[in-house]
């Protein structure tokens, strides 16, 4: 069954990536901009795990582990700490007020789900207590062994170039691709993909369509096309705003393998990278 983890966070770039990230290995993550919002979504879904940012406004998160652990029907559920500025004396007050362990931003998508991994075993085989304090703060295990797999079906040595101008898609496509065992290098433009596609002749590149300001995803494929160097790397289009038969019919004449639209399942877009990647995909779609 998908874990469901509540994260409570006002900065939506944080919380786009920590959804990312938490979709990315199959958790259903639920969200609320506040604390108040975020008490009322625990109070009524009951997650397996709550991530709570400390500053908010209307209701910080130190106002939320309080409120949490004294109601007995949502003391039990594991409440994180997300903080940026964990100070001397920070861990105490996180535990006095009912937190059970804390995560420093930025965030690693390396290494949530495993940082994650004792707090959500613990919740399994919770009881119902209240928090005590005392034996909040487990340290996650350290050993590569005892980390969650990212996937035995990917393989770790692929380099993928991702090409668009908005920096959170950027963020998000590494959060994704990073801990599957993918190498990610990037760029803003078309004339930055096109040189790092020239230095790095990476095994797959996926682009928007619409790159500002220098030329568009067209011109990028046209310019790799006709280098002899690089015409052979497939090309993945996603967009959100070119959502017309015509456009996709024109990416894939120019070359492009995989013509996707966003919003897309990371699990959708992973399997399509890897029938890339392996050249024994669906055709070019």
């Amino acid at each position: 069954m998908s874990r469901r983890i509540l994260v409570i966070e006002d900065n939506a770039m944080n919380l786009a990536l920590m959804t990312y990230v938490l979709e990315a290995f199959g958790c259903t993550v639920l969200s609320a901009p506040d604390g108040l919002k975020g008490m009322a979504v625990i109070r009524e879904e009951k997650p397996d795990l709550v991530l709570c940012d400390i500053q908010m406004p209307l209701m910080d998160g130190y106002a939320v582990a309080r409120e949490m652990k004294q109601d007995r029907t949502t003391a039990a559920i594991p409440l994180i700490a997300v903080t940026a500025s964990a100070m001397l004396g920070d861990r105490e007050r996180m535990i006095e007020a009912g937190f059970d362990g804390y995560l420093s931003k930025p965030i690693d998508p390396a290494t949530l789900m495993n940082d994650l991994a004792p707090f959500l075993e613990r919740k399994s085989h919770a009881v119902g207590t209240a928090h005590t304090g005392a034996g909040a703060f487990p340290v996650p295990p350290q050993d590569d062994t005892q980390r969650a797999p990212a996937s035995t079906a990917l393989i770790p040595t692929h380099t993928i170039l991702v090409v668009d101008d908005e920096p959170l898609n950027l963020r998000l496509k590494c959060s994704l691709l990073e801990p599957m065992g993918y190498r990610v290098i990037t760029a803003a433009g078309m004339a930055h993909g096109l040189a790092l596609a020239r230095q790095h002749r990476p095994d797959l590149i996926i682009s928007d369509v619409g790159l500002h300001p220098d030329a568009g995803g067209f011109d990028l494929i046209r310019q790799l096309k006709a280098d002899l160097a690089v015409q052979h790397i497939p090309v993945v289009f996603i967009t959100a705003t070119h959502r017309n038969p015509v456009w996709e019919a024109e990416g894939l004449r120019l070359g492009a393998r995989r013509f996707l639209y966003r919003p897309l399942d990371s699990d959708e877009l992973l399997r399509e990278i890897q029938a890339c990647l392996q050249h024994d995909g669906p055709e070019p779609r």
